[in-house]
């Protein structure tokens, strides 16, 4: 499905910045095409963290998630491609929504740099970080900046 094709519904959309120990989650909708950030899920037992999901799920009623891509600089797989891969798979399949993955290389540095033209720096960061990185991410695929599948 193309971008193009995706972006045309109307609707509520929720991105994640897929960590191991955190995900990051940003809001937005499709006719506005402004990303907000929106939380952190900060935990790593898989039970607990699609609980969570499903809770957003049910207050935000999203007709579409997007999921960022980490790759190498270069575009190559590594680990943590997979396992997002992955993640976006057990999300389309568990909660029946459309769910699209975006590039999101550069997305926590562009994160952090927001973060700091803010006047929030070092580890008061940390709480904000992964869903400033999803809001750039959704961001990212309301632009049509969104070069993964």
């Amino acid at each position: 499905m193309t971008g193009e094709t995706i972006q045309s519904k109307a609707g509520t959309v929720l991105a994640f910045d897929f960590g191991e120990r955190r995900i990051g989650v940003a809001v937005g909708e499709q006719g506005l095409q402004l990303a907000h950030p929106l939380t952190t899920i900060d935990c790593v037992m898989t039970k607990q963290r699609f609980e969570a999901i499903a809770k957003l799920i049910e207050t935000w009623q999203p007709v579409l998630l997007v999921v960022g891509l980490p790759t190498h600089a270069d575009g190559t797989e590594h680990e943590l491609t997979r396992l997002s891969q992955r993640f976006a798979r057990r999300l389309e399949g568990r909660f029946g929504i459309k769910t699209c993955l975006v590039d999101e290389r550069y997305t926590t540095i562009a994160a952090r740099s927001s973060l700091v033209e803010l006047g929030i720096k070092g580890k008061k960061q940390k709480p904000m970080l992964d869903q400033i990185a999803a809001q750039h991410i959704l961001q990212s695929f309301f632009d049509g900046d969104y070069a993964a599948t």
